[in-house]
């Protein structure tokens, strides 16, 4: 029989080899799973209801065409999203794919906390989508994610109140549009607006900006010039807070009060509209499948019609932005790869039905325009329909929101100054005046 005899130096090395073994042994059986094969992601998302149930459909199909994936959805309101991305994806526990606003990328990208796409990804994106599309999701001159959506604005309108009213057609011009909410507007004896002309957003900063902004392009404005400089002393910016002061204050068709919204981009603003007490109001396409769930059958009341032409404009120009799915750089790489192979499947043609993407499918369900040329294609019937068909055509006329680095700051400070004007607090004059020289601040922060 064989005896063994260990020192105690031997065995101090044994154990340490032992629980350096079982040590091996515990991460291989964790959730990132590189070494058994088997790996868990996450994916961060604002959207609710029926879309995040069409999300954990086409997982559900993806998992078991993979079984060593597993995918997991988290879902926050819109108001915190860019918040919980910047506090949790610095970690590699957080989210893995993240749905972001476009604006967001440069500084996100400038933070460490977007991958840059693997070069096989990068030449699925190119071939897929439109040019335009695809620098949306660049950042000098690298590709940081899947473009999906495009969004831009229109006027919405009640055609059972401008019957009532005795108005045939959509206002075209600032005047019409000014002369029309008179007639649409109700109050009660003390004077209180019941039933509002025109409608405005407060308390969400691409809802209060972009409406507005749409109007701006509209009179032959522009936000910043090209060398990122504000332009919002110019007539164009004057023209618009004018017509602002002018609705609210002057012909007192429009009541800030009744156009705020909430964390997740609706509430009383959407209410109002739906329940027939905002005649016309600047949306963007995306509020289509929240108008249906509320309206019902009243939904065929609901028009759209392009942004009416200021007084020194050549043409309706609607503000459009984009928005992307990323992944996590500070995510484990087995997971990074597990997330672009996902994101390749999601957004490609045999994922959804009829030749249209899965995430084309829900992007769609909620009337918003994907971006890439083949679901555009899978979709065209849908897209001729009477609500989206106006943004359709527009899209052509469209301005892309500025992508620039502090864009979230400089938009909210934009909305601070123009809920001073709404609110009475400032003068159109003073509000424009407020708003240059705040976002002259922020821009130069970044650019020279």
């Amino acid at each position: 029989m064989l005896r063994f005899s260990l020192t105690r130096p031997t065995l101090r090395v044994t154990l340490v080899l032992v629980l350096f073994s079982l040590l091996l042994a515990a991460c291989g059986g964790s959730s990132t799973g590189s070494s058994s094969g088997k790996v868990t992601i996450t994916y961060l998302t604002h959207w609710s209801g029926p879309q995040v149930d069409q999300l954990n459909q086409a997982i559900s199909a993806y998992e078991k065409l993979h079984p060593e994936v597993t995918i997991q959805v988290r879902t926050v309101p819109f108001g915190n999203l860019l918040t919980t991305i910047t506090t949790q994806g610095s970690s590699a526990s957080g989210p893995t794919i993240m749905g972001i606003y476009n604006l967001w990328l440069p500084q996100l990208v400038q933070d460490g906390l977007v991958a840059q796409a693997p070069t096989t990804f990068v030449q699925d994106i190119q071939r897929a989508y439109p040019q335009n599309v695809v620098s949306a999701v660049q950042v000098d001159g690298k590709t940081y994610g899947y473009p999906n959506e495009v969004d831009l604005y229109a006027l919405n309108y009640n055609k059972a109140l401008f019957r009532e009213a005795g108005i045939a057609n959509p206002p075209a011009t600032w005047d019409e549009l000014v002369s029309d909410a008179v007639k649409l507007t109700k109050r009660d004896s003390s004077g209180k607006i019941l039933q509002q002309g025109f409608g405005v957003i407060t308390s969400w900063n691409s809802g209060v900006v972009h409406p507005w902004l749409s109007l701006v392009d509209s009179d032959g404005g522009q936000l910043l010039s090209a060398d990122h400089k504000p332009l919002l002393t110019s007539q164009a910016a004057l023209d618009t807070a004018n017509l602002y002061y002018q609705l609210i204050f002057q012909k007192k068709v429009t009541d800030p009060a009744m156009g705020q919204a909430n964390a997740s981009t609706t509430g009383p603003y959407l209410e109002n509209f739906v329940a027939g007490k905002t005649a016309m109001i600047i949306m963007a396409n995306w509020w289509e499948s929240n108008l249906k769930a509320g309206m019902g059958a009243r939904f065929s009341d609901v028009g759209t019609a392009p942004i009416p032409v200021g007084p020194h404009g050549s043409g309706s120009h609607s503000v459009s932005y984009s928005w992307s799915t990323v992944v996590n750089a500070n995510a484990d790489p087995s997971q990074q790869e597990a997330a672009w192979q996902f994101l390749q499947w999601l957004n490609g043609p045999q994922s959804g039905k009829n030749g249209s993407s899965a995430m084309g499918d829900i992007l769609m369900g909620m009337g918003i325009l994907p971006s890439r040329t083949s679901d555009l294609t899978a979709h065209q019937a849908d897209l001729s329909e009477p609500f989206i068909s106006t943004y359709v055509q527009q899209l052509k006329n469209s301005v892309p929101f500025p992508t620039v680095l502090g864009g979230d700051e400089l938009t909210t400070s934009l909305q601070k100054s123009l809920e001073a004007l709404m609110y009475g607090q400032s003068s159109p004059q003073q509000a424009m005046t407020q708003a240059q020289n705040n976002l002259s601040q922020i821009l130069s922060r970044y650019y020279a």
